[in-house]
């Protein structure tokens, strides 16, 4: 894949389709160590020892639509070509723990790329999840909740135009603030 935001978005789909409820999204960029670390954690199935040794085989999917399961081994490929890793750690009934690490300044780390819509399709897609996504670049940082938006709009569902419209400018901004003077 060709940006960070696109594997986010392939990870948290297998999170939904695992029956998450609950989406932490965290991206940590810190330019004085040259690191950029990505770690998404959620609540859904979970995996056994089994499933965990098979998950990042790219001829190896539960899905019934496909026969091969690239994005791990995709996201894995990319990290570790930048000098990073990639990490899972899964409890069955409990949740999965994805982590991704690369070198921020290697010249074959793939972009960001565009959170704000990786995020915008999350929420419209699946208004019912709770997403709790952070972004920090050196000492700034930015966190939203949709749990915590929910309850401030009571009966206003996140997938309303109007609401996704806002939520764009809301998320815009905030990114944009961050990569200020970077």
């Amino acid at each position: 894949m060709r940006e960070i935001s696109l594997h986010i978005l392939d990870i948290v789909q297998n999170s939904l389709a695992a029956g998450a409820a609950n989406v932490v999204i965290s991206i940590k960029e810190d330019l004085n160590e040259d690191i950029l670390e990505l770690i998404i954690e959620d609540n859904g199935c979970g995996m056994d020892e089994e499933k965990l040794k098979k998950v990042l085989d790219p001829f190896y999917t539960t899905r019934t639509t496909r026969k091969v399961g690239l994005g791990l081994s995709m996201l894995q490929a990319n990290a570790e070509a930048c000098g990073g890793e990639l990490t899972i750690d899964s409890v069955p009934n409990k949740g999965t723990v994805v982590k991704a690490v690369f070198q921020h300044s290697h010249i074959d780390r793939v972009p960001l790329g565009d959170m704000v819509a990786t995020l915008i399709a999350l929420v419209a897609g699946y208004p019912e999840v709770d997403f709790l996504y952070s972004h920090s670049v050196d000492k700034k940082d930015f966190a939203f909740s949709t749990k915590e938006i929910r309850d401030v709009l009571e009966d206003a569902s996140l997938d309303h135009p109007e609401v996704l419209s806002w939520l764009k400018d809301y998320l815009s901004e905030r990114e944009n603030q961050l990569q200020l003077g970077n």
